[in-house]
C-alpha cells in the first residue's frame, strides 16, 4: 500500500518532516497536495479528506497520512507509525519511545518558531503584529534556541550506542532527520543568531551535515521536490527579527542594574 501524504502545497511546513523520512528510505508516496486539482490533488483534496466521514477521529488539519484504511494526523504520530515500518527506528520499545519523545520536543520548537512571527494570533498577518513579533524574536533567539539546542546536544550524550553521532540507536533515525530540518530552518530564519549559537553545538552541525550527505536525501535536497524555505511556512526570514550579535568588546549591562533602572 502506498503512503498518501496530505499537506499544503507550496510550503515545507510540518509535512516536510514526513517527506524527509519517506525520501531517505526511498519509499514510494503520493504527495497529494502537490498534485493538480484536475488530477484529484491540491488544497481541494486536503479539504475533502478533512470533511470525509467514517474515520474514528477526523483530523483537525494536515499533515495527514493515509495508508490503506489507516488515517493519522500530527507529524509525531505519523512518524511514530511509519518509522518502524520503513527502517528509520528500531522496533524495540525503548528506541521507539526515545525517538517519539525527541520528535515531540521538535514539535514544541516548531510551534515556538512559528509563534515568533505570529505572537498575537495565527489569523493575523505578520505586518499586523510586527512590534510584538520583534519582542518575541528577541526572547526566542536569546533564550529558547540555545535551550532546545542544548537538549538535543545532551541527547547525543545519553544515546550510548550512538557514539555522539546519532540521537537514537547506532544508526540514523527519523529523529536525526528532524534535527537536520530544525537546523536548516533556524539557519534560514535566523542566520546571524545561528552563526553564534552553532559555535556551542558543533555536534549538531555534524548531524545536519551527515544527514544532508545521505545519498537519497542529497538527491532530494537538490531536486525540485524539495520546496524552498519561504515566508509562508514555519521558518521565515525577516531580517528585523534576526538582530545582529552584540558588538565584540561591548559590555553586557548587569541584570541587577538594568532592573534597578527600570524601577526608577
Amino acid at each position: 500500500m502506498e503512503y498518501e501524504l496530505y499537506y499544503w502545497p507550496g510550503i515545507q511546513g510540518r509535512g516536510e518532516f514526513i517527506r524527509l523520512a519517506l525520501e531517505d528510505t526511498g519509499v514510494p508516496y503520493d504527495d497529494v497536495g502537490r498534485r493538480s486539482e484536475a488530477d484529484g490533488g491540491g488544497v481541494a483534496a486536503i479539504e475533502r479528506l478533512l470533511e470525509e466521514p467514517g474515520h474514528h477521529l477526523t483530523p483537525l488539519g494536515p499533515p495527514v497520512l493515509r495508508h490503506g484504511d489507516v488515517v493519522i494526523a500530527h507529524t509525531a504520530a505519523i512518524l511514530q507509525y511509519i518509522a518502524p515500518r520503513i527502517g528509520l527506528v528500531s522496533r524495540d520499545e525503548g528506541s521507539r519511545l526515545r525517538a517519539h519523545q525527541i520528535q515531540l520536543t521538535v514539535a514544541d520548537l516548531v510551534a515556538e518558531a512559528h509563534q515568533v512571527h505570529h505572537p498575537v494570533a495565527a489569523s493575523l498577518y505578520y505586518e499586523d503584529q510586527k512590534e510584538e513579533a520583534a519582542r518575541c524574536a528577541r526572547a526566542f533567539v536569546r533564550e529558547r534556541i540555545p535551550k532546545f539546542l542544548g537538549y538535543f546536544d545532551r541527547a547525543l550524550d545519553s544515546n550510548r550506542s550512538g557514539a555522539g553521532k546519532w540521537l537514537v540507536g547506532a544508526e540514523c533515525s527519523y529523529a536525526d532527520l528532524s534535527l537536520f530540518q530544525i537546523m536548516a530552518g533556524l539557519r534560514y530564519a535566523f542566520p546571524r543568531a545561528m552563526r553564534k549559537h552553532e559555535l556551542r553545538f558543533p555536534r549538531l552541525c555534524a548531524v545536519h551535515d551527515a544527514v544532508a550527505a545521505r545519498p537519497r536525501l542529497a538527491a532530494y535536497l537538490a531536486s525540485r521536490r524539495r520546496i524552498p524555505f519561504n515566508e509562508h511556512g514555519i521558518f521565515r526570514h525577516y531580517p528585523e527579527l534576526d538582530p545582529p550579535s552584540r558588538a565584540a568588546g561591548s559590555p553586557k549591562r548587569p541584570a541587577r542594574a538594568a532592573k534597578a533602572r527600570r524601577k526608577v
